[in-house]
């Protein structure tokens, strides 16, 4: 089977055919340029359209709604206006509305909320005066003399109408009760816890600024109603309890009646003195607030003395000899690991020497 021969070309021809090739190339290339182009367009117009919205959206939010509003109160004050003015022109004789007066007919919505707030105010300071509340504060105070200041916050104690709770003179180790004498034994610190009104609290806080130093101080608050008013309910109702079976106990026909009635009058009276036990000590941490004072001794103030020129020498003439003495030290150290180290390579250059000559010989 022969192979087919083409007919040869003529050079005009050929250079068509390679014209017209390098022409599809060329429209397809800027086919595909014009497609990316308008894709990039188009994602720059969409983002441009993201920026101004972002931009001018707030801006027409805040006109719309301030104008909306403005609209309102316009109206409501055309309305207004045109009541008033109707007001007048069908009652010519009516007096003019004050400041501060209701218009007949109007609303008492404004007037109401106003005193349902001042009546929800009052029941609040009401329901806060009423409410039982343990205060309990502790400062550290700096002092000079640890006695006098023991003295000093025991008198603003009692002038505000309390009392002296414990104090003690001295640390842990070696402390003595502290009687109220100045001249008790020197130390360098104590403490003393105080009972005070609740009312006088912060104001005897307050005073210990005039005692010394105040470097720290905290004050806790327990509300304790809810346990105040139960045990006031069980109180009541065991007083309750305790004269009912006193009744019984009078019309007993037994022996055994008045035995059992006895027997539950005596439990009931026990539980009954337990109660009031506790609810009065409950009234008094309430009625008296606790307040403990750690008293430290002020530290002396120490007056900076500066270095001068000699001082500076005299330093790096010590420096420079701790320096040379820790270098003879570190040599001192070295030395006998030195000499270890010395023998051992001599011993082993040797070896390796007279190995050496062994095998030259044995070479040669």
């Amino acid at each position: 089977m022969t192979t087919p021969t083409l007919p040869p070309l003529p050079a005009d021809r050929m250079d068509a055919i390679e014209a017209a090739v390098f022409g599809r190339i060329a429209d397809e290339r800027e086919r595909t340029r014009r497609r990316r182009r308008g894709m990039w367009t188009g994602a720059g117009a969409a983002a441009a359209v993201v920026v101004v919205a972002a931009f001018v959206g707030p801006s027409l939010t805040a006109t719309s709604g301030s104008s909306g509003s403005s609209t309102v109160v316009g109206a409501d004050s055309q309305g207004l206006t045109d009541q008033s003015s109707s007001g007048s022109a069908l009652n010519p004789t009516a007096a003019p509305i004050a400041p501060g007066e209701q218009a007949a007919g109007s609303s008492p919505s404004s007037s109401s909320s106003s005193s349902s707030e001042a009546a929800a105010g009052d029941a609040a300071a009401r329901d806060a005066a009423t409410r039982d509340i343990v205060a309990t504060g502790s400062s550290t105070v700096e002092v000079d003399d640890i006695a006098a200041a023991i003295d000093a916050i025991g008198s603003a104690a009692t002038g505000a109408g309390g009392y002296v709770e414990s104090s003690q003179l001295g640390g842990a180790i070696g402390a003595v009760p502290y009687e109220g004498s100045v001249t008790g034994p020197a130390a360098s610190s104590g403490w003393i816890t105080v009972r005070v009104p609740a009312a006088a609290l912060t104001s005897t806080m307050d005073g210990l600024r005039q005692v010394g130093e105040i470097t720290a101080t905290t004050v806790s608050r327990s509300d304790v109603t809810e346990q105040t008013v139960d045990l006031r309910a069980r109180v009541a109702a065991g007083e309750a309890s305790v004269a009912r079976l006193t009744e019984l106990m009078a019309k007993a026909g037994s022996v055994s009646d008045l035995i059992t009635a006895e027997s539950a009058l005596a439990e009931r009276q026990a539980q009954l003195d337990s109660d009031r036990q506790v609810l009065q000590s409950v009234e008094s941490q309430v009625a008296m607030s606790s307040l403990s004072v750690q008293l430290v001794e002020r530290s002396p103030a120490v007056a900076a003395d500066p270095a001068g020129f000699g001082d500076g020498l005299g330093a790096g003439w010590n420096g420079l000899v701790s320096t040379l003495n820790g270098i003879v030290i570190g040599l001192g150290f070295l030395l006998p690991w030195i000499a270890v180290a010395a023998v051992v390579l001599a011993v082993t250059w040797g070896v390796r020497r007279a190995l050496r000559r062994r095998r030259e010989a044995r070479e040669g």
